[in-house]
């Protein structure tokens, strides 16, 4: 087994293995901040509307478009691999394989742009 193929292995093995120890670590965090924004709260003897305010979880934004934009790409790419199998092209070692799945991608990020762009211009026509 040659040295590189020993590193590979390794590496796959321990990329999931840092990925949760890191995430572990960020919830732990996040937990003692909120516990600690809560004891001062209660230290510090703060109003009732002030302390929900302070402790209710945010509303995360969603962004409505993400669907239609990743939909977008996948289309893209499913467009490259086509393309790339209609023109008989393998991805072993052919940097013509890659890039026409990348031209597939950003052909579906650019029609996903244009499709937001036009839903928005209905939304401001529609709210005047």
């Amino acid at each position: 087994m040659e040295f590189t193929e020993l590193f590979a292995v390794i590496l796959s093995l321990l990329i999931p293995i840092v990925a949760i120890i890191c995430g572990s670590i960020i919830s732990i965090r996040k937990k003692k901040s909120e516990t600690e924004l809560r004891r001062m709260i209660i230290e510090n003897g703060t109003d009732l509307e002030t302390a929900k305010v302070l402790v209710e979880p945010k509303e995360q934004k969603s962004d409505k478009n993400s669907t239609l934009r990743m939909a977008c790409v996948l289309i893209g790419m499913g467009v490259g691999a086509f393309a790339n199998f209609f023109f008989g092209l393998k991805p072993d070692n052919n940097i013509y394989f890659w890039l026409v799945i990348a031209f597939g991608i950003g052909l579906g990020l650019l029609v996903s742009f244009f499709i937001e762009l036009k839903l928005q211009d209905k939304k401001t026509e529609k709210q005047q």
